[in-house]
């Protein structure tokens, strides 16, 4: 009886097994279905991470020389394995390994060149996954649909991929599909993100990343939920329609879900590719102007922010039917909307970094909860030095020792980096991440911290402010002289404007008239 029992469980093993390979080759079991699997992966990379910052930089003298160079290792070492594990566990691990690659002056820089690749790495769904999410969203089959639908995806993105498609009134249009397993693995992912940030924070008290946490919940399902994304699209096209150089694709509601957004199908180069611009004859100083205007009117005057501008969501063309310029906003899944009492300090905090009045920058740095670390919070949030905040941001352009000198404090300054995230509202910590997206487009196109920008800001901060006292007075006269006031601070930042670019103008005379004298023209 028992040798009967031994053998019929060997033979069901083995058949379990030879399934289980057949179903794995064949592409229908992924073992990331296995929660298992997810989480005992994760617990095993945090313990490789903890076990190797805990053993390597024991035995060396803390800020020696040696210790920078090993920390340096180690960071690496660990970056490589986090970006493993997001690979590996993909979705909601890939988007919370994006967010902190796009914190360049706020992390260690071999934590955000690490993660960085994590925006070309994102899983691609396969067709048969796309018709089930289709099918099951729309309740038809593509081609009922579809007059043609590409199954290469235009781009995939840990959350979901493009694909282009026609429809059969001839319409090109961009179908965005959802990938069907990471709604359900999302809930489970942060509390197992949860617990474990608990329990490193165990071994390191000085780790206060629970803010990474709290942000990904709060804003997963926002971004998993398509029909938000197409009201954000809606909203943020309306609001900034006097700008128009702005291009936000049309969405189709007829045939677009929680799992599947329809949208009108915009072509162009990526903002950060200047082949691109030089081969289409666009004005990289004219785009990052562009960019400015609309993330400055965003922020300070409507407070409803865009948050995830990286250079695939920021497209730039020439408009086919008249040419002229344009920047096309995609992906509107991920908003920051600024209570009033947030926005109007924020406005202050920037009018008094630009004209470097220090006194009210501590105050409202500190009314926006850095406390007495309101320093490293400026210094964070312009991604200047403090020195350079001292002399007035818009006087001196960044030079490539201070970016290099800001990105290694960032390693030397993480435990209070970390403290002061935690302290700050959390409407700023997308804010920061915006600033980190919006400054690498700007390194990119050769156009970072312009007095332009800055001035553009400052515009913005004024006509804010302006608005908010008007709002809040019934008194005709009082609404003239606030507005007398807006026009006369306005009009000083033209005349200022002027002023920079004859001086501009005259610099470049100087130059051309010295050329001419060292290389005269050949007789």
């Amino acid at each position: 009886m028992a040798r009967r029992a031994l053998k019929l469980a060997s033979w069901t093993s083995m058949a379990l097994a030879a399934s289980g390979f057949y179903l794995y080759r064949n592409k229908y079991l992924d073992l990331n279905d296995f929660g298992a699997v997810r989480v005992g992966r994760a617990v095993a990379t945090t313990a490789v991470i903890s076990y190797d910052y805990l053993t390597s930089l024991r035995s060396v003298p803390y800020g020696s020389e040696e210790y920078l160079q090993l920390r340096s290792k180690v960071h690496l070492r660990s970056a490589r394995r986090l970006c493993e594990l997001c690979c590996a566990n993909r979705g909601t691990f890939i988007k919370v390994g994006q967010h902190l690659g796009a914190l360049d002056y706020l992390l260690p820089e071999e934590y955000t060149s690490t993660l960085k690749v994590l925006h070309s790495q994102a899983p691609q769904s396969s067709m048969q996954e796309v018709r089930q999410v289709i099918r099951e969203d729309l309740g038809k089959e593509i081609h009922d649909l579809f007059m043609s639908f590409d199954d290469a995806p235009l781009g995939a993105a840990s959350l979901a991929q493009v694909h282009k498609a026609v429809l059969h009134d001839g319409r090109t249009v961009a179908v965005k599909v959802q990938h069907p397993k990471v709604q359900a693995q999302s809930s489970k992912d942060i509390l197992l993100m949860e617990a474990l940030v608990l329990a490193v924070k165990q071994l390191f008290p000085e780790f206060e990343f629970m803010w990474l946490v709290d942000e990904a919940k709060k804003n997963l399902p926002l971004e998993l939920d398509f029909l938000n994304e197409g009201r954000n699209a809606e909203k943020v096209a309306q609001m900034l329609k006097h700008f128009d150089f702005l291009k936000v694709p049309q969405i189709y509601w007829e045939l677009s879900t929680k799992r599947v957004l329809l949208m009108e199908f915009v072509d162009g180069g990526q903002v950060n590719d200047r082949d691109y611009m030089e081969r289409n004859k666009i004005d990289v100083n004219e785009i990052s102007r562009h960019l400015g205007k609309m993330y400055s009117e965003m922020i300070f005057v409507n407070g409803f922010v865009h948050c995830d501008p990286h250079p695939g969501n920021v497209l730039v063309r020439k408009c086919p039917g008249t040419g002229k310029v344009e920047i096309v906003l995609l992906d509107h899944g991920l908003y920051q909307v600024l209570t009033e009492e947030f926005r109007l300090d924020y406005c202050h905090l920037w009018q008094s970094l630009i004209w470097t009045d220090m006194k009210s920058v501590k105050k409202y740095s500190q009314r926006l909860g850095a406390g007495d670390l309101y320093p490293l919070f400026t210094c964070m949030l312009t991604a200047r030095s403090w020195d350079s905040v001292n002399r007035g941001i818009g006087q001196t352009p960044v030079t490539a020792t201070e970016d290099s000198e800001i990105r290694n404090n960032a390693a030397n300054y993480l435990p209070q980096i970390s403290r002061l995230l935690s302290l700050v509202p959390r409407q700023m910590l997308l804010i920061f991440k915006t600033n980190d997206l919006l400054r690498g487009i700007e390194a990119a196109l050769g156009t970072r911290a312009s007095a332009t920008s800055f001035l553009n800001m400052s515009r913005c901060c004024i006509k804010a402010l302006a608005a908010h006292k008007k709002k809040n007075t019934h008194s005709f006269f009082r609404r003239a002289q606030i507005s007398l006031s807006e026009a006369f601070n306005l009009w000083q930042i033209n005349l200022h404007e002027l002023v920079l670019r004859v001086k501009g103008l005259r610099l470049a005379s100087w130059v051309l008239a010295l050329l001419c004298w060292l290389l005269p023209a050949p007789h």
